[in-house]
């Protein structure tokens, strides 16, 4: 199940709570990737807010969002960058994405494994993506009103997992919004200095979404150990008498006895 496009837009973009969140995420993007000059960038999901930084630098920015979520346009103020995508089918030609950043999308997908899939078609070996989910436990996932208590929250394994089987190889792994998820001034004034805290004090444990940057690989062949394996004796064909051993054939007299059985 998919949030509203304009739920989260709103939350963004008219919620203290949420351009704290913002700027949060976004600092740690940029920590990560400090410039994507020249190059391809898409977002999937609701990936807008973190994206904006892009505009200046890449040679392309294309924000990807789901038919069940909705589209909307944007940037606000200039020509559009966003276009609505079937989930598993996104308008890209394979090999063409240098930079790939997934926010509200897998963690609220019925298909991951497909649309991770998908992911990699599009991107270019050596490409890097940011999956950004809700961490398992984290205080936002367990907060409603905000869009990370909707989904599957998941755990860094989990997402680890997630990548390695559907061609990426993880790389580094952080984590953001270590601030409790209330829209309080109260709160939100110590809001940097608990970000600073919290990165210096945990890398996943405590944070409220995981950030993991993970490099697509090169497709390399799956082995079918079904099909290296023998098929069971049970699905051959019954072999013909003269195919059958010797104490077998032409045992009419009654089973034969050994000593001592």
């Amino acid at each position: 199940m998919y949030h509203d496009v304009r739920e989260l837009r709103d939350f963004y973009y008219t919620t203290t709570l949420g351009r704290a969140a913002q700027k949060a995420m976004r600092d740690r993007l940029r920590a990560c990737w400090p410039s994507v000059t020249g190059l391809s960038v898409a977002g999937f999901g609701f990936a807008v807010p973190l994206l904006r930084p892009c505009l200046r630098e890449a040679a392309r920015v294309i924000a990807l969002m789901p038919g069940q979520q909705g589209v909307m346009h944007w940037p606000a103020e200039a020509a559009n960058h966003s276009v609505l995508v079937e989930e598993t089918g996104w308008p890209l030609a394979s090999d063409s994405i240098d930079r790939l950043v997934m926010l509200h999308g897998v963690e609220t997908s019925e298909r991951p494994a497909a649309l991770m899939e998908e992911a990699a078609r599009v991107m270019k070996v050596g490409a890097k993506a940011m999956l950004i989910l809700p961490n398992r436990s984290g205080l936002w996932a367990r907060r409603e009103g905000t869009p990370f208590a909707l989904g599957r929250p998941y755990s860094l394994r989990q997402v680890e997992t997630l990548c390695t089987d559907h061609g990426f190889r993880v790389e580094e792994h952080s984590a953001a919004l270590f601030f409790p998820p209330r829209d309080s001034g109260r709160w939100l004034r110590w809001a940097k200095m608990l970000e600073t805290l919290g990165q210096k004090l945990s890398r996943d444990a405590a944070g409220g979404v995981l950030l993991v940057e993970a490099t697509r690989v090169a497709d390399t062949p799956r082995a079918s150990g079904l099909a290296a394996r023998k098929p069971l004796r049970i699905l051959n064909p019954s072999p013909s008498p003269a195919a059958q051993p010797s104490w077998r054939a032409g045992n009419h007299a009654g089973p034969r006895r050994f000593p001592g059985l």
